[in-house]
């Protein structure tokens, strides 16, 4: 029974995220907006709900470790699965915009924090205060160094499409409702498959949860770099991964502070750090290929392998 719920929830966290990602880029292009800006704030945070919903839920209820391990489990899947697939799949990417110069910082400041943050085993309210000030310092940034993005970047199709602000906020509020809704019954489900199995919650979070709302980066990812839009491919990705550690966490830990065993989970730690700086590593060197892929799978490989056994 915990099975079925668990899927018919998830389900709902999915198709609630693609329903407010579906509407955010209307609005979006509706007002001439970039697609690294779209990928990176609207629809990374779009694709970011369900982590957000899963995060408060799991803290609301005094489930720490299932609220950190999402997050830190998503930001691995994110990097490792999602671009790994994307450059795997992707005949040729040419980002016109500068993305090791101007976006590689935002894959190392938010993890820098974290580690910062933990130090005393436990993520406090004032830490996670501070993790929305870095959201809105993101956001500032983006649209201060996207302007010359701005232009010119326009889906003719949907703009063709008459704009029906009535229709649009109808659909994302049915997307946030089947988002938070599924959130609740994830939390609960995951947690009753947990004690089934005798599998700690920190494990249920990093895998079946994490995996599971990170779908949505996943699908997005995979359907801008089918259209050739490998702008919003990785912009969704570097903003999903903000969004995890300042939104997420943040907001999570402002319910209830948010304790960390750093013994426990040193490895899951180390490889979310190791695939962040691979992707830096990716960024400095254009390797938005095979190779680029080979090397996120690997890390990918690793973490399941040891985290299994």
């Amino acid at each position: 029974m915990d099975f079925g719920i668990f899927l018919v929830a998830m389900s709902a966290l999915i198709f609630g995220a693609d329903f407010i990602v579906k509407e955010s880029e209307r609005i979006a292009l509706h007002f001439n907006i970039s697609h690294f800006v779209i990928g990176a704030t609207l629809v990374a945070f779009g694709t970011s709900l369900p982590e957000m919903a899963a995060s408060m839920m799991a803290s609301a209820q005094g489930k720490s470790d299932m609220a950190v391990a999402n997050v830190v489990g998503s930001v691995i899947f994110n990097i490792t699965l999602v671009l790994g697939i994307v450059f795997f799949i992707s005949k040729k990417m040419v980002p016109n915009r500068e993305l090791f110069s101007l976006d590689s910082a935002w894959v190392v400041i938010p993890l820098v924090l974290f580690f910062i943050m933990i130090q005393d085993g436990e993520i406090s309210r004032v830490d996670g205060a501070l993790y929305l000030l870095l959201m809105v310092s993101y956001l500032i940034f983006l649209f201060t160094y996207s302007r010359d993005d701005l232009e010119g970047d326009i889906d003719e199709d949907l703009s063709k499409e008459k704009f029906k602000w009535g229709r649009t906020i109808l659909l994302l509020l049915v997307g946030f409702a089947l988002t938070i809704g599924g959130a609740n019954f994830v939390i609960e489900s995951g947690t009753n498959i947990a004690r089934t199995f005798g599998v700690s919650e920190w494990i249920i979070g990093l895998f079946l949860i994490a995996l599971g709302t990170s779908l949505p980066e996943l699908v997005v990812s995979v359907v801008a770099i089918r259209k050739g839009n490998a702008e919003m491919s990785i912009g969704n990705i570097i903003g999903s991964n903000v969004a995890n550690f300042s939104m997420v966490l943040g907001s999570a830990s402002l319910l209830n502070p948010l304790t960390v065993d750093l013994i426990a989970t040193k490895f899951d730690m180390f490889i979310m750090a190791a695939a962040s700086i691979t992707l830096v590593f990716i960024l400095a060197n254009k390797l938005y290929n095979k190779a680029g892929a080979i090397f996120l799978l690997i890390i990918l490989a690793l973490f399941i392998q040891n985290s299994l056994t």
